[in-house]
């Protein structure tokens, strides 16, 4: 799986799922199945607006970037925050991407905060329910269940120029805070692809990052949609149990094989005594997924390197040429995804798997018509098909300076300076916004420059007694001019393949960053004040 969180929006139509609101007379009307027939904002049954609760800062999300900038908070000894959190318990895609053999692809003493090293982890990839178990454990352990709201989806978040505040919406309160964080990640909300017929499917279906834990699928004919990240690592699970399992692949992803093992109870206790073992290992592996993006910027030679691993993985697993001829992909290497596994070629090979490349025309029943008039009827059908990436979700739900919806703003692309400041957006900072992915690297290595770079405006405020910074129009556009720069000849612009890192309105390189992880941090994780405009508090201009 991606090392990104998701989000529980329902599977409601054939082009595309989003919990995103629309906006009639500048207010928010989400259509979904957890508020559809229930009296919106009520006290008592009775149609009211609740009081609004006071707080200095609120954060959206308790992905590990949520739990990240209030762990940041609370040892600094901030205590005025929450969090705000749409289901009921803290996690974010660990809590809830729950499917069959579910594990990160980034080393977990590399995949881990550098501030809480884990000396118990039980492979060099830990599944899904470690991860979770990590971030319960740091929620509670760093004193942050206090400020959780759980059950509070942000439906709205409005800035109020009046009061300088953010007036942010939820499911069942209404908070008004002088500084908003978002942290409700890249790859949040399911994205189901345009199939006619989709929503009418008789069958069970459902989005791999909502898996139907309540259906049972051994003996089952199963379908499952899309062959990256996710689907590498569902489709060798399934095969244990369905009847038939029918593969259907757009595009042939390369992977390269998964250097996994068990850690020793041995190597546990060495960890635990010193670990500085831990800081050390965390220290090679970053340097050694650092080497690797230079593959990145089209290299050949690098290219033709790491080409030869995959393909070399390929050869090894499947014998027969037909099937590797399917398998091999058609773009250069790092366009999309390199992925890790050494079951899912295996798997494919199985007497009840079938890969199928014809592409599905269109759904009538239970039956999955191609493009080339064939059906294979099914009774499930997964859809491992991606996360709204480059349109982020939340940008629907935030209306900044003159009633400015940042989706509107950023309609022919998202874009932020440093990666978490937007002009038109007071006292708001993202995380795991625009260009804050990484291909080749740790995501938690990002999330802690930008926890850095938000304190250190926040001291910033706080010391010269700020009541509200936004960045300029200016900054941020020279911002995103020179990441365009870099960007220009990176194979994920010219490598000959779609992926999500790129935005399909512009064609420009949105949600990774273009350079080496290490200088994200060297550009990013120190605040300056002279690219945003900042407003003292009323009593310091006073006092002057």
């Amino acid at each position: 799986m991606s090392d990104q969180p998701r989000s529980t929006a329902l599977l409601t139509n054939s082009s595309e799922v989003r919990c995103r609101p629309r906006r009639i007379a500048n207010t928010f009307i989400r259509q979904s199945d957890r508020t559809k027939g229930k009296t919106p904002m009520t006290t008592n049954n009775v149609l009211d607006i609740p009081t609004e609760h006071d707080v200095e800062i609120l954060i959206a999300g308790s992905g590990f970037a949520g739990l990240g900038i209030a762990a940041a908070l609370k040892r600094s000894g901030r205590e005025d925050f929450v969090i705000i959190e749409r289901a009921g318990d803290v996690g974010g895609t660990w809590r809830d991407n729950r499917y069959p053999g579910a594990a990160c692809d980034v080393p977990s003493h590399l995949y881990s905060f550098s501030f809480r090293p884990n000396p118990q982890w039980s492979r060099v990839f830990s599944p899904q329910a470690e991860i979770f178990g990590y971030l319960r454990e740091t929620a509670r352990e760093e004193g942050l269940l206090p400020h959780v709201k759980f059950h509070e989806e942000l439906l709205q978040a409005e800035w109020i120029e009046s009061d300088n505040s953010w007036r942010v919406r939820t499911s069942s309160s209404v908070y008004r805070a002088r500084v908003l964080i978002t942290a409700t990640g890249h790859l949040s909300d399911p994205k189901m692809p345009a199939i006619e017929g989709l929503d009418g499917f008789t069958g069970t279906l459902f989005h791999s990052a909502t898996w139907d834990e309540s259906i049972d699928l051994a003996g089952k004919r199963v379908g499952v949609v899309g062959s990256g990240a996710s689907a590498i690592q569902i489709i060798p699970e399934l095969q244990k149990t369905a009847e038939k399992l029918v593969v259907f692949q757009r595009s042939a992803a390369y992977v390269t094989p998964r250097h996994d093992r068990s850690y020793s109870e041995a190597e546990k206790r060495a960890f635990k005594r010193a670990p500085r073992l831990i800081s050390q290992m965390r220290s090679e592996l970053f340097w050694a997924n650092e080497a690797r993006f230079v593959e990145r910027q089209a290299v050949p030679r690098l290219l033709d390197e790491v080409t030869k691993v995959a393909l070399d993985h390929l050869a090894a697993q499947v014998t027969d040429p037909q099937l590797r001829a399917a398998l091999t992909p058609n773009y250069r290497i790092g366009c999309k995804r390199i992925l890790k596994s050494n079951d899912f070629y295996p798997a494919l090979q199985q007497d009840n798997v079938h890969l199928d490349t014809r592409g599905i025309a269109r759904i009538e029943g239970s039956d999955i018509v191609l493009a080339d008039g064939s059906r294979h009827e099914l009774d499930v059908l997964v859809m491992a098909t991606g996360f709204e990436a480059s349109d982020l979700p939340i940008a629907h739900r935030v209306v900044g300076v003159d009633d400015t919806l940042l989706a509107d703003q950023w309609k022919s692309g998202m874009q932020a300076y440093a990666t978490t400041s937007v002009h038109n957006f007071p006292n708001l900072f993202i995380m795991n916004g625009p260009n804050s992915g990484l291909g080749h690297n740790s995501i938690i290595y990002i999330i802690e420059t930008q926890v850095e770079y938000i304190m250190g405006a926040l001291d910033h405020m706080d010391a010269e007694h700020v009541e509200v910074i936004e960045v300029t129009a200016e900054a941020e556009e020279a911002y995103a001019a020179d990441l365009d720069a870099r960007s220009q000849g990176t194979v994920w612009l010219t490598g000959g393949c779609e992926n999500w890192y790129v935005d399909p309105r512009n064609g420009r390189l949105t949600t990774v960053w273009p350079d080496f992880a290490h200088t994200f941090r060297e550009e990013n994780a120190v605040f300056v004040a002279s690219p945003y405009v900042l407003t003292p508090k009323m009593s310091a201009v006073a006092a002057t």
